[in-house]
């Protein structure tokens, strides 16, 4: 057997420019997400773990650590309370990675439910982590990533309404991340950095852009003056309140599902 993936490299080459993601059809017919690096590429499936594994039989060490939790409130409740080691955060660090990896992936490849989902998820990770770990320096390498995840979210959940037309929605998304990045900010004193953090200042200039585009929208009116009526329309409303209710994957269905009804249709044989 060759393993030499030398002519899958020189089939894509890396672009710093480009995406360097995209979808292929695994053995089953499952999709799979590729990532393009300037040394060789990454595979991940597009549910679960990005590598396919599960973790004695659950879907991931972080679904493994919650059900742990919940194992010991209802046998120790009165007992000391659950804690992760080193070993155990270092664990999740590296999933979380992998994650990451993946939510890079969908939003190069413009998949935001599934970016949202991930974003999401590893955002419970880095909480699961704060609330648990037994030594403050394991907190401290997650917490450190929060607000980079919590603008990536804001972002995954936005724009998806922005190509929507729902600007007001997309407000209250941004603005959601903007709180919770203060809140972080809050949380280690730090209230007087604001200015100095990236990601905050990423979204407050998103917002105000967002928030100028919708008070010069052409007859612009508040959400919910009109109610659709053709089957295109009604998809795409359904796709706004399952972003709003951030169930990614009815949404990720409704995306599909849109983008088969704006697909032309072949002439009948």
């Amino acid at each position: 057997m060759n393993r030499d993936i030398a002519p899958i490299l020189q089939e894509w080459p890396f672009d710093p420019d480009a995406a360097n993601a995209r979808v292929i059809t695994g053995p089953n017919g499952e999709e799979r997400i590729q990532l393009r690096v300037d040394l060789g590429l990454l595979q991940m499936h597009r549910d679960g773990r990005p590598d396919g594994l599960l973790v004695e039989g659950y879907e991931s060490w972080l679904e493994l650590h919650e059900a742990r939790l919940l194992e010991h409130e209802s046998e120790h409740s009165d007992e000391a309370p659950y804690q992760l080691e080193t070993e155990d955060c270092a664990e999740l660090v590296r999933e979380a990675v992998q994650y990451y990896h993946r939510y890079v992936s969908f939003w190069k490849l413009k998949r935001y439910e599934l970016c949202a989902r991930d974003t999401d998820r590893n955002l419970r990770l880095i909480l699961f982590v704060r609330e648990h770990a037994r030594h403050d320096r394991d907190k401290l390498q997650v917490e450190q990533w929060r607000p980079y995840v919590i603008m990536m979210h804001a972002r995954a959940v936005a724009t998806p309404l922005l190509d929507l037309k729902q600007h007001e929605a997309a407000v209250r998304v941004i603005d959601a991340g903007i709180e919770r990045i203060r809140e972080f900010l809050a949380q280690y004193g730090r209230e007087a950095d604001a200015d100095q953090v990236n990601e905050l200042r990423f979204l407050l200039r998103w917002r105000e852009e967002v928030a100028d585009d919708l008070g010069h929208q052409p007859g612009y009116r508040p959400s919910g003056a009109d109610r659709p009526t053709d089957p295109a329309a009604k998809l795409r409303s359904a796709l706004t309140i399952a972003i709003e209710q951030e169930d990614y994957e009815e949404a990720a269905r409704l995306r599909d599902a849109l983008r088969a009804f704006d697909e032309p249709q072949p002439p009948p044989s």
